[in-house]
């Protein structure tokens, strides 16, 4: 748990979406159905709309903040309520205050406007509650507990994104995979998004993955997937715990794009028990410090394979391989 050098509000802030409209030429704007963004998910999808010339999209939005937070014998004073869009990707950051719908009240309301033009990818989305305490002004006493994603490349409001798996032959292929030739794939982390190349010179593997064989193998397909999930999620920990932003303290910060979202469902298990910002730093601490990194590595190997359903395509492979054996002894 990060620790203030001030009061800070208890309770639970919220941040919603209850509307979207997309502006396209000549200033007309559209309202979107809810179709485009998903309050479960949290997610803000506008190319779910299928129009191809939007320019910028406006979001109305509410938040819920606790009624403490405007008590006037509280410890502080000059509350506002913010809500933050921002993109690591394009460093762009956007911020609006909210007004509250009624004096004292809990809920505060406000617009925020997106434009196409300044982001690339996924904009994260929170709320803040600022004030003066102890005599200083724009202290962030309270703050939502999940971000929402605007995402600007997806088809649909969905958290989770789909992972990009290519086919190519490494012999002949890109320059960079030559080296790899005789492996069977290759996970790269370096762009966008995490992407899994397979070798389709590697003998029988595309068959292998793509297609549907003998119940034999299609129970080795299933193994065979799932370590190509567990290299995939290790790939992916390590690169998002390795280009962390750090903070002038020394607090490193979770990144805003799919690194942040690996780092928030894997840190559990590597260090259990432990809030997830102390869980960041733990692991921070262990990788840029002189001990502690290696003890890990096992931590982040049961957090992968996890992920990636070993045990459950294992057991699977052991028990379906155990009734073809007695079928055949019978």
């Amino acid at each position: 748990m990060r620790v203030y050098p001030y009061k800070r509000l208890p309770g639970v802030v919220s941040l919603r979406v209850d509307a979207v409209e997309l502006r396209g030429p000549g200033e007309i704007r559209e309202p979107l159905d809810t179709s485009t963004f998903s309050a479960v998910e949290q997610v803000v999808a506008p190319g779910a709309a299928g129009r191809g010339d939007w320019e910028s999209v406006r979001l109305t939005l509410s938040a819920t903040v606790p009624g403490r937070a405007t008590d006037p014998d509280g410890p502080w004073s000059d509350v506002a309520v913010v809500a933050v869009l921002a993109e690591g990707a394009t460093n762009t950051r956007t911020t609006v205050c909210l007004e509250p719908r009624a004096e004292g009240g809990r809920e505060w309301t406000g617009r925020l406007d997106l434009w196409r033009v300044d982001h690339l990818d996924r904009a994260t989305m929170s709320v803040h509650v600022v004030a003066t305490v102890d005599g200083v002004s724009g202290r962030v006493i309270a703050t939502s507990e999940k971000d929402w994603i605007i995402d600007l490349k997806a088809d649909a409001p969905l958290r989770e994104r789909e992972l990009d798996v290519a086919e190519v032959g490494f012999r002949e292929g890109p320059e960079w995979l030559r080296p790899f030739r005789d492996v069977p794939w290759i996970v790269d982390t370096s762009g966008e998004l995490p992407a899994v190349h397979v070798n389709t010179d590697f003998e029988g593997i595309t068959d292998l993955v793509g297609g549907n064989g003998s119940p034999v193998d299609n129970l080795v397909r299933d193994l065979l997937i799932a370590q190509m999930c567990t290299d995939v999620w290790t790939a992916v920990f390590h690169t998002a715990i390795g280009d962390l932003e750090i903070e002038d303290d020394g607090t490193p910060l979770f990144p805003h794009d799919w690194r942040g979202e690996v780092l928030r469902e894997m840190l559990p298990d590597i260090v259990p028990g432990r809030p997830l910002e102390e869980a960041l730093r733990e692991v921070h601490r262990r990788r840029t410090g002189t001990t502690g990194w290696t003890d890990l590595q096992p931590r982040i190997h049961y957090a992968a394979t996890r992920r990636a359903d070993v045990p459950k395509a294992l057991t699977a492979t052991i028990r379906g391989l155990d009734r073809l054996h007695r079928g055949t002894d019978a």
